[in-house]
């Protein structure tokens, strides 16, 4: 089973937001493996990190992505640093993933300086630069397509999304 797109990208970048509505425009169903991993875990994310760390949400993370490019033929948001792990890159091949790339200002206005998203704990503006400076390279090389995010509207960007999607 191949998901019709696959979105990719750091906190802020409109994964969810754009997922939901490419899903609607497509008729197709929206999955966020974030979901899937506190559904999994029975608790949000954050409490997954303070109360069992990071090396076990990340370990959750990719069984929910393997799990959801086996099963999930809509359209499938990962979590920002799911691309990380060297068998989730992997399993990205053959799927029509989209870079949504944002900048670090557009990023801060969605995300919000006092949101409860666990790697940005301390100095949040600092922590999601860093973030999206070593991330940025995985991103660009899984993609097959990358939409600039920043200061457009989320309906011109599934605009693009669709018209790049294969046939």
């Amino acid at each position: 089973m191949t998901a019709k797109a696959v979105l990719i990208g750091p906190p802020g970048s409109g994964k969810t937001t754009l997922g939901r509505l490419l899903a609607d425009r497509l008729g197709v169903g929206f999955r966020d493996t974030d979901t899937d991993v506190e559904a999994v875990a029975g608790k949000p994310v954050g409490d997954i990190f303070v109360e069992d760390g990071e090396a076990r949400f990340r370990e959750l993370e990719h069984e929910a992505v393997r799990r959801a490019l086996a099963e999930h033929d809509g359209i499938l948001s990962l979590g920002g640093g799911a691309v990380l792990h060297a068998e989730t890159q992997a399993l990205l091949a053959g799927h029509h993933v989209v870079y949504l790339q944002v900048g670090l200002a557009d990023a801060v206005q969605r995300v919000g300086l006092a949101s409860a998203r666990p790697l940005l704990v301390l100095n949040p503006r600092s922590q999601l630069k860093k973030l999206m400076e070593e991330r940025r390279p995985v991103y660009e090389s899984l993609a097959v397509h990358t939409v600039v995010t920043d200061k457009r509207e989320p309906e011109e960007l599934a605009d693009e999304i669709v018209e790049g999607l294969p046939a």
